[in-house]
Order: C-alpha cells, then structure tokens, then sequence
C-alpha cells in the first residue's frame, strides 16, 4: 500500500503548535500550495520564513504554485456539482498538464516520505485541498489523511460529486449534495 498522502492547513497556528503537529502525525516534508505564501497575521508563515525554519526544525519545505488556489471557472465549465466559483475554477484546472505534472511530482515525492500540502484553511472541505485530495484518491489511487488540529488524522472522503473519466482525469458533474 501506498504511504498516505496528507493534508494540513495552519490557520490561527503558530510555529510551536504547527511544528507539533507535524512531528506528532510524523510529517518529513511540507509542499506549500499556498497561491500567495504569506500571512498578515504571522510573519514565521511567510514562505521565505517556512524554507528557513522548517529544515531547523527536521521538516523538508517546498512551495508548489502549481498546486496553488483561486483559479477562475471557465463559463462552460463541466463541473456543475460546485456552486461556489473557486471550487469551480480549481476543479477545471485539475485537468490542466500543469496541475496532472504538479501532482505526479508531488505524489513521487510523498511515496518515499511522509508528505502534507498545507494551506491556510484549517478546514479541509472548505479549501482546494479538498480537490488535491480528490485526485490522488481517485485519479491515482493514493490514500489521503488530513491532519486536524487537534492532532488527529482522519481519511479523506472523496467529494460525492467527483467521477474518474476515462482519460483518469477528474469531472465534477455529478449531482450536488
């Protein structure tokens, strides 16, 4: 079996808390999929401040903007199960060679280590890990947990509306929940 996949995002978390977090779930490397990396709120989560302190702290970092968010639904987008636009527009670009090559390195890289993507939303369902996740489940078999806040991991639940096409790609057009 494949080594999971998993996910994070550090909200409110400070470096202590997230530096916890990472060792307690046993975390080797971060991959930042963070559009614009940074905070307003924590200059430690700024990404040139991640690269530095991470490694100190025995955590790989690397930032992917080929991963990153807030892509724009193209108007005649197949992926009718969304409502929401950044849903929409980062589920179209899943089908993308950029967003299918981002994953293939990502997913080589996480087979040998224990990897998580991490953003700012704390809430998986409510950030485009939620599609990340997807797709590694789906599209290339690969088991994904999301680390919680409290520490525990639970399995990733593939989005209802998701469905593999035959070209192992993903299409959101199933009815919405």
């Amino acid at each position: 079996m494949n080594e999971p996949l998993y996910t994070f995002g550090h909200s409110t978390a400070g470096r202590e808390e997230i530096t916890g977090l990472l060792h307690g779930a046993g975390i080797a490397a971060i991959v930042d999929v963070r559009t614009a990396p940074g905070s307003r709120r924590d200059p430690d989560l700024l990404r040139d401040r991640l690269a530095r302190w991470l490694p100190k702290d025995g955590i790989d970092y690397r930032w992917e903007p080929d991963l990153g968010g807030f892509r724009k639904p193209a108007p005649d987008s197949p992926d009718t199960f969304w409502r929401n636009d950044s849903f929409r527009g980062y589920a179209g670009y899943t089908r993308t060679p950029e967003f299918v090559a981002a994953m293939d390195r990502l997913l080589g890289e996480a087979a040998g280590r224990r990897t998580a993507v991490m953003c700012g939303e704390a809430a998986w369902w409510r950030c485009h890990r939620r599609l990340i996740a997807d797709f590694a489940e789906l599209a290339r078999g690969v088991p994904v947990r999301h680390l919680m806040h409290d520490g525990r991991t639970v399995p990733h639940v593939p989005t209802a509306g998701a469905r593999l096409r035959e070209d192992g790609l993903l299409v959101y057009d199933g009815p919405p929940g």
